[in-house]
């Protein structure tokens, strides 16, 4: 058997403060690498982690090299595992972005346009897209790998973990959006057994608890 553990990135002040993050270089604040470095004591105490994989993003950058220190293994850093990109929108306030713009697939009422493409941004459904394709690579390896993997953890974004436990379930786009939360450094783990996929745990922060 195999597994991955899937890892949102810590918190940052847009985060917080309800900002279109996107593509943004924004940095975790005191809180995220906090967050950062205790679930990176719990994944090492939890799991034997041999291959980590990051999106190359500065706010899941920062999570993925705090949690390298604590875990035998170095961050490789793949585009195919950011955010959306926002386009536009990108560092406008969360609310005012769907209120005012409410056709794009933005916040909590706009998931019907999974299709819809922001200025100068991405569709849910292209997120979906090279989520899944980076999905498929990291279980056949991937090109950044030197040998096989029992547990690998990816760090990635909010709306790439919803749309990636979705693709797993057999969801589509809308239902997986609707469905799915994701926490600041919850933990997911996926088990892979042959042909069989499971997601065992999903927006787990209960570690917290167990790590000061």
């Amino acid at each position: 058997m195999r597994r991955v553990l899937v890892v949102r990135h810590g918190e940052t002040d847009w985060n917080l403060h309800g900002r279109m993050q996107g593509w943004a270089p924004v940095p975790l604040n005191a809180t995220g690498r906090d967050q950062a470095d205790r679930v990176g004591r719990y994944l090492a105490r939890e799991y034997d982690v041999d291959r980590l994989v990051a999106s190359d993003l500065h706010r899941t950058r920062e999570t993925a090299d705090r949690i390298a220190a604590h875990v035998d293994a170095s961050a490789e850093h793949d585009p195919a595992w950011r955010e959306r990109h926002v386009g536009i929108y990108q560092g406008l306030p969360h609310d005012d972005v769907v209120e005012r713009f409410p056709a794009f697939a933005i916040g909590e009422t706009g998931f019907d346009a999974v299709d819809r493409v922001p200025e100068s941004g991405e569709s849910l459904l292209d997120v979906r897209e090279r989520v899944a394709e980076a999905w498929e690579a990291l279980l056949d390896g991937g090109p950044a790998t030197t040998g096989e993997w029992k547990t690998a953890l990816v760090v990635t974004h909010g709306g790439p973990i919803h749309l990636l436990l979705g693709h797993v379930k057999g969801m589509d786009a809308r239902t997986a959006l609707r469905e799915h939360a994701q926490s600041n450094c919850a933990v997911n783990e996926i088990r892979l057994d042959g042909d069989a996929v499971e997601v065992a745990r999903e927006n787990d922060t209960g570690w917290a608890d167990s790590i000061e």
